[in-house]
């Protein structure tokens, strides 16, 4: 692993309601990854991520599982998938990836699924409808099942919609929401889900030079793409942590680019894995801690009796105080 500098981003605007800030680790995972997700499975801190290669070709692409720890690779498998995440249900690892074609981008999401990390049976589990094409997946757990928010590039490019599940195997796609900037035509990109009752927390990334972007500071001009936070109860209508700055943004060293964010909780901090670089030629992930449990981390960042920016999800647009 590299050092990067250390930095401290995510302050709140108002007065007195400072949450703890995240702290950028110095550390570097490589060229050449981008989406993961950080995994505690049979009590062993995991880094499920892709191998895609800048302008590699289906061939080269894998799903892989690194242990976080001590670097080491424990499996590879999924030849020809990319934009990885997972979710731990027990004994099960379930591994979620999109297949790439050479001639036709990407096409649909399968979950893999596997208790000995070996062995792994595969599922199509979202098919896309026309010309539309699948990313990044999330998945949480809730009252209900299981709920995906999955990427694509329709009717914006990029926006995320959700399905629900009861067993991470069937899923049926909710009707009515979509997160999609349709007024701005901004990108709501790689979206991070989690449920902390009674609120669904999102981290996604925006481009810098959209309507919403320009509704933060940042400390660097360089910076391109960013993450920021958002909460909702019932899927419809979102509220976004009132933040100075976004959630993250580029530091020096880190290119253009704070984007394809996922997280985890372990031994009572949070630890959030995210990508930089500059989105066509070299990436890499690196971490940012928050020194507490994942709800203080999400919670913290909503004060009360605060205005906040809002996001109608079934009508397509941000909502301004």
């Amino acid at each position: 692993m590299h050092c990067t500098a250390l930095l401290t981003v995510g302050y709140l605007i108002t007065l007195g309601q400072v949450p703890q800030p995240l702290i950028k680790v110095p550390t570097n995972f490589g060229e050449g990854t981008m989406e993961n997700t950080p995994v505690v499975f049979n009590g062993r801190p995991l880094l499920v991520q892709n191998v895609r290669p800048p302008k590699g070709r289906s061939e080269e692409m894998f799903l892989i599982i690194d242990d976080i720890p001590t670097g080491e690779e424990v499996a590879r498998f999924g030849q020809g998938y990319s934009f990885a995440s997972a979710f731990v249900k027990g004994a099960e690892l379930n591994v979620f990836g999109t297949e790439y074609t050479d001639d036709d981008w990407t096409h649909d999401i399968y979950r893999f699924s596997s208790t000995d990390l070996k062995t792994w049976k595969r599922d199509l589990v979202l098919s896309r409808e026309g010309d539309q094409h699948f990313f990044n997946a999330s998945v949480c757990r809730d009252d209900q099942g299981y709920l995906m928010a999955y990427e694509s590039n329709v009717p914006v490019q990029w926006s995320f919609m959700f399905a629900r599940s009861t067993d991470l195997a069937h899923w049926e796609k909710v009707e009515g929401v979509t997160f999609a900037d349709l007024e701005d035509k901004g990108m709501s990109a790689c979206p991070a889900l989690r449920y902390v009752a009674p609120y669904y927390y999102v981290i996604y990334t925006i481009a810098r030079r959209s309507k919403i972007g320009r509704s933060f500071q940042y400390d660097r001009d360089e910076a391109r793409y960013v993450a920021i936070l958002a909460r909702s109860r019932d899927l419809a209508t979102w509220e976004l942590s009132p933040t100075e700055h976004p959630l993250l943004e580029p530091a020096l060293g880190e290119g253009l680019n704070n984007s394809d964010v996922d997280l985890f909780e372990y031994e009572g901090r949070t630890y959030v894995f995210y990508a930089t670089g500059d989105q066509a030629s070299w990436g890499t992930i690196r971490i940012a801690m928050y020194p507490g449990p994942m709800r203080a981390f999400f919670e913290g960042r909503f004060p009360e009796n605060t205005p906040m920016i809002r996001f109608d999800a079934k009508n397509g647009r941000y909502v301004y105080p």
